[in-house]
């Protein structure tokens, strides 16, 4: 009888997403259960699709548990101070309109500290790809209620439960202007590529909000279990409807999760709109932005 020989488990096989990570900075810091990391994978996924030159992708992040995704990812990317992922996203894309920029971050880095640039920059159609991971907490500070956190829910500030009612995301930013608004939970993994993918095709403030767990926090305040058991909520829970009003897309504690892409359509980017308007009054005067190579010319 031929004995097979056996297989060395020493050799080394490569992930299918190591060109785009950062392997040296590998095991990430993300508690089991977490779904940042899922959306991370998701992220890689819809790129290596897209067939886009990584080059020309930058990824910028807040502070926070989603905050560290752009220190993981093999793409330029920067990691701003708390709330300030928008602006300072604004800033490298009107500088280089030919990158590809995403805001990858959390509820509480961009809408609760950031919320204010996060309605300007919709309203405005800055030409951004923003993706909302919402753990309804400040994961990472010790639980802290949140500008999602659902009626009712427990925090750490508000063990008796939260009053204060939260933003309806998807509602936020289509009412702000965004031209493409979609909201899925780290189950949907096809979905969400699928629908990242889409979005870097489009133009303009696009925004995709992610339902994931907090397993270490939000999930044991509120005793929902783990990880595995809100996947299987999510699964039960999630409700598909494409073109569905943003408005009744609101989150309740324990209640249905709205999912889809609910807005979809096509308006002029800031950098068009200012390109025209100093076209228009400045004739051949106007010279638009940046100079080759760079807002300072620069190779």
């Amino acid at each position: 009888m031929t004995v097979e020989a056996r297989p060395d488990y020493a050799e080394t096989v490569e992930h299918p997403m190591t060109p785009f990570l950062r392997m040296d900075r590998i095991p990430h810091v993300w508690c089991p259960g977490c779904g940042i990391g899922t959306v991370v994978r998701c992220f890689a996924s819809a790129l290596e699709k897209s067939g886009i030159d990584l080059d020309k992708v930058s990824v910028v992040s807040g502070i926070g548990c989603a905050g560290r995704t752009a220190g993981y990812l093999k793409l330029d990317g920067f990691h701003t101070a708390h709330g300030r992922a928008i602006p300072f996203a604004t800033g490298l894309k009107l500088g280089r309109p030919e990158l590809t920029v995403t805001v990858l971050s959390g509820d509480g880095d961009l809408v609760g500290i950031g919320g204010n640039h996060f309605i300007h920059a919709a309203r405005r159609n800055l030409d951004l790809l923003v993706v909302l991971i919402n753990n309804f907490t400040y994961g990472m500070t010790g639980g802290q209620n949140g500008p999602t956190t659902p009626l009712s829910a427990r925090s750490s500030t508000m063990p008796f439960g939260n009053f204060e009612t939260p933003f309806n995301l998807p509602h936020l930013a289509a009412s702000s202007g965004a031209p493409y608004v979609a909201r899925w939970t780290s189950l949907h993994v096809r979905r969400l590529t699928w629908s990242i993918e889409e979005a870097l095709e489009r133009k303009g403030f696009r925004f995709i909000e992610v339902v994931a767990p907090c397993p270490v926090l939000y999930l044991r305040l509120n005793k929902l279990g783990d990880g595995v058991q809100r996947m299987r909520y999510y699964h039960d829970e999630a409700e598909i409807r494409n073109g569905a009003d943003p408005g009744d897309a609101a989150i309740d504690f324990q209640g249905k999760i709205l999912c889809g892409v609910f807005v979809d359509e096509e308006r002029p980017t800031y950098q068009e709109l200012m390109d025209e308007h100093y076209g228009n009054v400045l004739g051949d005067d106007y010279v638009p932005m940046p100079l080759e190579g760079g807002m300072l010319g620069g190779g």
